[in-house]
């Protein structure tokens, strides 16, 4: 006997993963978050720039090919203020809309958002859900269902590029400035797509998104999926940024250990001739016991890149076994696929560099 499947919308009977696409609300005002009292982070330029975008054009094109077209997805973007409007209702114009299937479209294509606190926690509320054939953008509305002034966070998409984004509050709302965060200096992140978040459920459960909220502090996504090298301009421009703290995370792009051995310790002495006292962190790959080929080697060449620094009198520099992220019960249930870590992945991620990163902040401090 054979049953007669037809071919229907399974997803619908479950009526929480409907997506609204209409709105009842008549009293909504736009605003674009290019002005204040907005507050971005971790664009370039966002007020002069027809895309939000994370490095000067100059500077990626003498980079590569790749990283040209990579910065301009908005990964690790995010928008800070204050409303007491009852509903968030924002409007996104994105001219290339992330799709792969190693992604969920709310993490390639969505905005999700948190509440801020004064303790410095932020709580996450809800995504912003794309409608999955959504094509050159799309509206979305999360209600809270009473009025009072809140802080919010908005995370931007990690593999689309956006162009413009408005948030619709009630028209008679209050606006203001978001929260500060504990420091003024961000941590800037250099690395692969584990870096860039390509395997997130959604942007605010990357690790760099993640580490923010943990230490209540700005940190910089400049992840570059497979296609982060150390290449001469690139570690420049990161050279020439005010940052509290550096992490060097490129292992898994490095081609080979040899090319890894070549370009390791330059980028590290460039970036410490320009902060002699600032902490780096060197990070190794995370997912050996799923893709250890020639891992050794490539943790060996890092090794050596930090007994180098600590021999020559370096007292700022970490070294982080990104192997011990994973240790344990969990070990092959980290990654989607063998390499991207999946949301547990990059939440043991953040745990771990999350201590490392206070430890050499309060070594600064002593």
């Amino acid at each position: 006997m054979t049953e007669e499947i037809k071919k229907e919308k399974y997803v619908e009977v479950d009526k929480n993963l409907a997506i609204e696409t209409s709105f009842p609300e008549t009293d909504v005002r736009f605003h674009s978050v290019r002005h204040a009292p907005f507050e971005l982070y971790n664009f370039y330029d966002p007020a002069g720039q027809p895309i939000f975008r994370r490095l000067p054009e100059d500077v990626a094109a003498a980079t590569s090919d790749g990283v040209a077209k990579l910065c301009r997805e908005s990964a690790g973007g995010r928008v800070r203020f204050s409303t007491d409007s009852q509903y968030i209702l924002i409007k996104a114009v994105m001219p290339v809309v992330g799709r792969n299937s190693h992604m969920t479209l709310a993490m390639s294509a969505g905005f999700d958002l948190y509440e801020d606190y004064p303790s410095g926690e932020s709580k996450y509320i809800r995504v912003f859900m794309p409608p999955y054939n959504m094509d050159g953008g799309y509206e979305q509305i999360i209600r809270f269902g009473s009025r009072k002034m809140r802080y919010f966070t908005i995370n931007f998409p990690i593999h689309s590029v956006v162009s413009e984004l408005y948030v619709g509050l009630q028209e008679d709302a209050a606006l203001g400035e978001g929260r500060k965060y504990a420091d003024d200096k961000p941590i800037v992140i250099y690395g692969s797509s584990i870096v860039h978040g390509t395997a997130a459920t959604r942007p605010g459960l990357v690790y760099t998104n993640i580490l923010s909220r943990y230490l209540d502090m700005n940190v910089v996504n400049l992840g570059f999926s497979g296609k982060a090298l150390a290449e001469p301009a690139i570690i420049d421009w990161i050279a020439a940024q005010d940052m509290r703290l550096f992490v060097l995370d490129y292992d898994h792009n490095a081609p080979t250990p040899e090319y890894l051995g070549e370009t390791h310790l330059p980028a590290y002495k460039k970036i410490r001739e320009a902060h002699p006292d600032m902490p780096i962190i060197m990070v190794t790959r995370p997912n050996v016991a799923t893709n250890g080929s020639r891992a050794m080697e490539r943790k060996d060449v890092v090794i050596d890149t930090y007994r180098a620094a600590r021999d020559a009198g370096d007292r700022h520099v970490y070294y982080v076994d990104g192997e011990s992220f994973f240790l344990g019960k969990f070990e092959n249930e980290c990654t989607m696929d063998g390499v991207h870590p999946n949301d547990l992945g990059f939440t043991l991620m953040a745990e771990g560099l999350e201590c490392e990163i206070r430890r050499a902040l309060r070594d600064c401090e002593a």
